[in-house]
């Protein structure tokens, strides 16, 4: 099968490597298709695309649209998207309106935790300050020494109910599906396995998701477990859903799996690239 990796940032967004290192690392560890997808933004995707062709990388353009659905937020990937459709710009746009004003929400409340001066020190580690988001804040924590990892960070002062978690209220479920598609992409619905769901309303997002036109879900992730590859794969037949494969990698010793080392989809699925000329 190829080693096809369809999920990852650069720092565009929340990753640490530019898109050239991103492209020239998913090269050298036999990434066979690649796609950047980044956070609610595009402007990485010329950079990745023509480096790429340098190294006759073939390249799929991608985004990974923030949505809030049933009070949480839950990410929809877009492949093989036209970056410049003013849809899809103009709404994405719109989205990261609301990013700074919710950094500063963040700052304080985490100033009032005992952690003064976090907007700046995380503006150190933003390469869009369009983008500032809590991984910032994370990678500013870690600095200081508070918390060892990503993972604690999160446990101890960003997650949900934490002193410096403040919600932000994204794009619907049926805005980022109609974006991807009016722009020619495909959506899909981004690690599963992460959102904490019952029963009841993983059948009503799968089911929303497909009647708005959504097409696929990431079966194989670096953030799903070995067992939640299987899982979802039976997930993915159940509903028609093509199967999508990426590492979601973000920076090196910040990611469980680096660029190009997933295992295969389990068998029996339809990949999402089954059509593709590639």
């Amino acid at each position: 099968m190829l080693n096809v990796d369809l999920h990852c940032h650069s720092n565009i967004s929340d990753g640490t490597l530019t898109p050239t290192a991103l492209a020239t690392r998913a090269k050298a560890n036999g990434v066979d298709v690649w796609a950047i997808t980044d956070h609610d933004e595009l402007s990485g995707i010329a950079e990745a695309r023509a480096v790429a062709a340098s190294l006759a990388l073939p390249f799929v353009a991608g985004v990974e649209i923030s949505t809030t659905w049933a009070g949480q937020t839950v990410h929809i990937v877009g492949l093989q998207i036209d970056e410049t459709n003013p849809t899809l710009v103009q709404g994405l746009t719109a989205t990261r309106g609301g990013r700074e004003q919710r950094a500063r929400e963040i700052s304080a409340q985490l100033a009032a935790a005992g952690i003064p001066g976090a907007f700046e020190g995380a503006l150190k580690f933003v390469g869009n300050p369009d983008l500032i988001s809590r991984t910032h804040f994370a990678r500013y924590i870690i600095e200081l020494g508070l918390s060892k990892d990503l993972h604690d960070v999160f446990a101890d002062y960003l997650g949900e109910g934490k002193p410096g978690f403040v919600p932000h209220r994204w794009a619907t479920l049926q805005n980022a599906v109609e974006w991807i598609r009016s722009a020619g992409g495909i959506a899909v619905i981004a690690h599963p396995g992460r959102y904490k769901f019952s029963d009841l309303a993983f059948d009503a997002l799968f089911s929303e998701f497909k009647d708005l036109g959504g097409a696929a879900i990431e079966v194989t992730t670096g953030s799903h477990t070995v067992d939640q590859y299987g899982y979802y794969a039976k997930v993915a037949n159940n509903y028609g859903f093509l199967a999508s494969r990426g590492s979601d990698f973000h920076g090196l010793g910040e990611s469980r799996v680096d660029l190009g080392q997933l295992p295969p989809l389990p068998s029996g699925v339809k990949p999402i690239w089954h059509d593709w000329p590639i």
